[in-house]
């Protein structure tokens, strides 16, 4: 029996989000199929965010479908981010799976059902995948005017933003949170479309304020985007596999140079999520499955 804590003690300070960061270590990194993400953890220092240190949860490449991403699986990792000490939630894309991709597939409508359950100060937040669009019924019915993924998640009253940006508040201290549509939101990753659009997303953003950039694809960063100091991304499954750092299966244009984790080009930051769900092989090599925890703040902040 443990003897009871005096009610007198001060309680013991935390370190935020991470407290909680959570990896697998050696062989149980190698080869993962379903099972409970990891949590990772990010500190990013800018001295352009003058406002108290803000802790993002990232989500990202749910790709539901059982037995690989049951909804149970979904519930129990939004109960883990519940209990976290965030002030906003990101939802990057991705939350139906690759055709390609064996097993039973779930619905979009029960997905929502469970991100909506999702809480923080600052709001719940998403933007839409390239599978979103890609491999969903009704966009491809509608030659991809509609989204039944942009749908269900805006039934449950989850903000969507597409090319277009929100003004928050953080304490008392005012930012932008800027979504991109899919980069890669077509038929096909290369007929030389898109739907993102730079442009108009960060239309009524003023010029010098802080902006968050949410987009689901990380070759988005190569476009130097100096509006936003810092672009949350997923898409990439941390390459799905990783052999000793060399990602051969990343779908992007850059090879592996986005595949995974933190990145700083020129004055902005990017941290592309590892992503919970599997796309097309139900198999992680040594990429485990991950919710990404971001803390942002100014220098010389604790």
């Amino acid at each position: 029996m443990t003897d009871p804590v005096p009610p007198n003690l001060p309680p013991v300070p935390s370190r935020g989000l991470s407290d909680h960061a959570q990896q697998r270590r050696g062989l149980r990194r190698v080869f993962v199929a379903g099972g409970k993400p990891d949590f990772v953890h990010y500190d990013i220092i800018d001295s352009r965010w003058l406002g108290p240190p803000l802790q993002i949860a990232a989500l990202s490449d749910f790709h539901t479908i059982t037995p690989w991403m049951r909804p149970a699986d979904l519930r129990r990792t939004v109960d883990l981010v519940n209990a976290m000490p965030l002030d906003m939630v990101v939802l990057l894309g991705d939350y139906i799976s690759a055709r390609p991709t064996p097993g039973w597939y779930g619905r979009v409508e029960e997905t929502a059902e469970e991100l909506a359950r999702l809480e923080a100060p600052l709001g719940v937040h998403a933007v839409l995948g390239n599978h979103d669009w890609r491999d969903d019924d009704l966009a491809r019915a509608t030659d991809y005017r509609e989204s039944a993924v942009l749908h269900a998640l805006r039934a449950e009253n989850i903000p969507v933003l597409m090319n277009e940006a929100v003004s928050l508040d953080h304490q008392s201290y005012p930012f932008w949170l800027v979504g991109y549509d899919s980069q890669q939101g077509h038929r096909h990753w290369r007929d030389g479309t898109a739907r993102h659009d730079p442009d108009t997303a960060f239309r009524d953003v003023p010029h010098g304020a802080p902006a968050i950039l949410l987009a689901h694809e990380p070759d988005c960063f190569a476009m130097n985007e100096t509006r936003a100091m810092l672009q949350l991304s997923g898409h990439t499954h941390g390459g799905q596999a990783n052999f000793f750092g060399w990602r051969p299966l990343t779908p992007s244009e850059y090879s592996d140079r986005y595949a995974y984790g933190y990145v700083r080009e020129h004055a902005q930051h990017l941290v592309v999520s590892g992503g919970i769900g599997y796309s097309h092989v139900p198999l992680r090599i040594a990429a485990p499955p991950e919710v990404t925890l971001v803390t942002l703040r100014g220098k010389g902040a604790g």
